[in-house]
């Protein structure tokens, strides 16, 4: 039986899929809410799909499937089996550096600090945290504020009555009460550790309202020392979390996910909010093998957390509703207030956490991230070839005056100057930029189909706007090149991106590396072209400002500029030593006019 055969026999039920190759490797896992109608897309057109997945369909040799009660149910199953098999055309979850945890360990007298080791059954973890630098210093606020023990003695009730500890350096210094040698109480000591897991978990506001109340109690019982040792941990626990609380004294329990795509990887940051507060924040970064849509990379991201970190909230905020549905769990795409705050804070860490990646990738992988710029800008522009050969255009004149035009070349992401050509305006009159950008589109690609008709670019941007791009493509379509390469206009005012036949520009985000990119070719055609517009101006009035006098012609002005080096010092020449280059008569004639 082919795969196509097997494939139509997939039932009309939610649950996950696997495609193996030759050698009987899974290659890729999925989840889908109808594994029939999920897994026919792969088959039915293949025109339809991207290069990557065309890769990926053309070695599928078998494929299996596992129906599953829900979404839900499909969703972690998919997570555990690409961890298990960790297919070559899934998405896969980059960053594999371990997270800090906060531990509270399981003994009688637990102790509170931070590992990246998890041994679950042995003690409690909170976390994980994206930042270690915070972690540690919440441990540090604890072990402030609470009197817990640093020292890994192996305590029981059994060994503090025998009095096999003496108080340390840490109760001398007024850190820890000595429970080691039974000065505090065991159940006074639980008190702490309730206390810290509830800060941990969220619940800061009980906290503070558990201690207000004990300190009223103190105060009206006239224990005023109680009191202010109340009112002193009041104020470091709000004093702490006050940069935490973004939900204006709401004590809602929210996660938050938000997720930024490019062409071949994502960035996504997930913030759990408990009693209003947010208590933790991560970063994720996935590679994406194939194109996938973002709301199944979301699905990818919200089982990947809630795999590792427990069940998610009730109400979870998300920038788009993911492919998939967790029962008791409620999406919600939040349009203003307090929510829409959250979100917005999530996504500005997830752009952070992509910036950050990229920047440290420009460096240390320069090759790779211009791959990744060059893949964006193709699916940008909806191109079918990656852009490695892009070429803009610039006119330059000032009122009409030495009109030329600049062709500029990146190869690969990168200036080529060794290409890089100049134009005269030979054929239009005056100041027509529209008509000058035909005239040079279409003698730089007349001339390349003649002597380099391979190495035609696949991206042409035009420096302005739809007028210039109409009289350019008018150009390539004379050429019979608009089937071989892809133009578009770069406008300076709004940097919108123009397209052929398209009534509406393509505004792309400020922030994205591929335009940046056409910002880089456009203005590196405007600095040549400005350059030879000005050298070429330059020249013009030497030539005019002694063509203008008569008897004065192309050998004479080449000779005086020669001999002086410049028309000022011409015209600051003694008429006896001019006199002995051209003669008293023109000489005079020379500084008189250049005196005028």
């Amino acid at each position: 039986m082919t795969v196509k055969e097997k494939i139509a026999l997939f039932p009309h039920s939610p649950g996950v899929y696997r495609y193996y190759d030759e050698a009987g490797n899974v290659i890729y896992v999925g989840k889908a809410k109808d594994l029939h109608k999920r897994v026919a897309q792969y088959f039915v057109d293949p025109s339809r799909l991207n290069t990557k997945t065309r890769v990926l369909v053309s070695r599928i040799a078998d494929a299996q499937y596992a129906v599953v009660a829900s979404e839900a149910d499909a969703l972690l199953l998919e997570n555990n089996l690409i961890k298990h098999y960790k297919p070559r055309y899934n998405i896969l979850l980059k960053d594999s550096k371990t997270y800090p945890w906060i531990c509270v360990t399981r003994e009688e007298y637990p102790r509170v600090y931070t590992t990246r080791r998890l041994q679950r059954g042995s003690a409690q973890y909170f976390g994980p945290y994206s930042s270690a630098s915070y972690a540690h210093s919440l441990v540090d606020f604890i072990h402030e504020n609470w009197p817990l023990r640093t020292c890994k003695h192996k305590l029981t009730s059994q060994s503090v009555l025998q009095g096999r500890f003496r108080p340390c350096l840490e109760w001398h210094l007024g850190r820890c009460k000595a429970p080691c040698t039974g000065a505090e109480t065991r159940e006074s000591y639980a008190s702490y550790i309730d206390e810290i897991s509830r800060v941990l978990k969220g619940g800061v506001g009980e906290v503070i309202q558990k201690y207000k109340a004990m300190m009223k109690e103190a105060s009206d019982a006239l224990d005023f020392e109680k009191a202010q040792e109340c009112k002193n941990r009041i104020d470091a626990l709000q004093k702490h979390y006050s940069k935490s609380i973004v939900t204006s004294g709401s004590d809602r329990d929210l996660d938050v996910f938000s997720l930024v795509c490019d062409a071949s990887e994502a960035f996504g940051n997930f913030s759990r909010v408990r009693g209003g507060a947010i208590v933790q924040s991560l970063n994720l970064a996935f590679k994406l093998a194939i194109e996938e849509p973002q709301e199944s990379v979301l699905s990818t991201f919200i089982g990947e957390v809630e795999a590792q970190f427990g069940d998610l909230a009730k109400e979870v905020i998300v920038p788009f509703l993911p492919d998939v549905e967790i029962d008791g769990v409620e999406f919600k795409v939040p349009v203003r207030g307090d929510k829409l705050a959250l979100l917005s804070l999530s996504m500005k860490n997830a752009k952070e956490f992509q910036s950050g990646s990229l920047k440290i990738r420009e460096h240390t992988n320069p090759d790779e991230y211009r791959a990744a710029v060059l893949e964006e800008l193709r699916k940008l522009l909806g191109m079918k070839e990656l852009p490695v050969h892009m070429e803009c255009f610039d006119n330059s004149n000032i009122q009409g005056t030495n009109p030329v035009a600049s062709c500029v070349v990146f190869r690969n992401g990168e200036p080529s100057k060794k290409d890089y050509r100049k134009f005269k305006i030979k054929t239009v009159v005056g100041a027509n930029d529209f008509a000058s950008m035909k005239e040079v589109v279409g003698r730089r690609y007349s001339r390349m189909l003649e002597e380099a008709p391979d190495d035609l670019p696949q991206l042409v941007v035009i420096d302005g706007g739809k007028g210039q791009l109409d009289f350019a493509y008018q150009a390539l379509s004379e050429l019979g090149l608009t089937e071989r390469l892809t133009v578009v206009g770069l406008a300076k005012r709004l940097e919108e991106v123009i397209r052929v036949g398209d009534p509406y520009p393509l505004f792309i985000d400020r922030n994205s590396r591929a335009l940046k990119l056409l910002q880089h070719i456009r203005d590196e055609a405007h600095r040549f072209g400005i350059t030879f517009h000005r050298s070429l101006r330059s020249k013009n009035f030497i030539q005019s400002a002694l063509r203008e006098v008569k008897g004065v012609g192309e050998q004479t002005e080449q000779r005086l500029i020669m001999h002086y080096g410049s028309v000022a010092r011409i015209a600051a020449a003694s008429l006896e030593d001019l006199s002995a280059q051209v003669g008293p008569v023109l000489a005079k004639r020379i500084l008189e006019h250049l005196g005028s």
